[in-house]
């Protein structure tokens, strides 16, 4: 089992910034995809970004140039940089962890981003 635990979101007016982080616990394993997913009300969850335990990132193209994913492996931690906040990015965040060995995942218990207009 692993367990995640996001911290770091909030209220904030557009064009603003905010961070995310995910701790990852448990049966963390070396060789992982720890990414951030999001879903606004009646709207599926969607993949915001993740990164490989390599370091390889993959943007949805709604975020890229604003958003940076970022991971601290011997924390077992992932960032989310958001910058030049829109109102269309408010969404409940969910971190994500897949264990690439035997594909399962697991998610966080998700965090209120609300950007103002």
């Amino acid at each position: 089992q692993v367990q995640l635990v996001e911290s770091g979101g909030g209220l904030v007016q557009a064009g603003g910034s905010l961070r995310l982080s995910c701790l990852a616990s448990g049966s963390v394993s070396s060789i992982n995809v720890m990414g951030w997913y999001r879903q606004a009300p009646g709207n599926q969850r969607e993949l915001v970004a993740d990164i490989t335990s390599g370091g390889r990132t993959n943007y949805a193209d709604s975020v890229k140039g604003r958003f940076t994913i970022s991971r601290d492996n011997a924390k077992n931690t992932v960032y989310l940089q958001m910058n030049s906040l829109k109102p269309e990015d408010t969404a409940v965040y969910y971190c994500n962890y897949v264990h690439l060995a035997t594909s399962r995942y697991y998610w966080g218990q998700g965090t209120q981003v609300t950007v103002s207009s």
